[in-house]
């Protein structure tokens, strides 16, 4: 399974489309501040699509967090503003343990981030639109799940 992840497109949707295109994911995650793209987000991506809210999406319905089991992983997804993210994912590692993940993915800080923490995988895909790190290159995350429902992660730029 290939799951593409990305966050803060803040309604923008010409890098998104590309990504879609490019990955062929099987699922879509969105870790929050899409602006209102959930329907548009669905009638495009041609899988199941898991959406979060962010600190961007007034006045929205969507979960603040989902917690489920994606292969031989828990995964926890939020948008990461709740937990001071801006400062550090000491506080987002232990929401996720605490929640039983072994897994979380955030958006927020509009920087890529693939690492390892206390047995936690954390994925931050960056943003797609307003990419915020060294070189300002837009980004995602891409995650094979394999037949064992293990995970190999990588962010991909354009």
């Amino acid at each position: 399974m290939r799951i593409l992840v990305v966050s803060d497109t803040h309604n923008k949707h010409e890098y998104l489309d590309m990504a879609i295109e490019e990955v062929q994911p099987d699922r879509i995650f969105h870790l929050g501040d899409g602006d209102g793209c959930e329907i548009y987000m669905e009638a495009v991506a041609g899988c199941p699509v898991e959406i979060v809210r962010g600190n961007c999406d007034f006045a929205s319905t969507l979960p603040a967090e989902v917690v489920m089991r994606v292969g031989a992983h828990v995964v926890m997804l939020t948008h990461g503003h709740y937990y001071q993210v801006n400062y550090g994912t000491e506080e987002l590692i232990e929401a996720a343990r605490e929640k039983g993940a072994d897994v979380v993915m955030y958006g927020h800080t509009h920087v890529p981030e693939i690492s390892e923490h206390h047995g936690v995988l954390v994925i931050n895909p960056g943003s797609i639109s307003y990419p915020r790190q060294r070189g300002k290159e837009p980004s995602y995350a891409v995650v094979e799940v394999d037949e064992k429902g293990e995970f190999s992660s990588e962010i991909q730029y354009f």
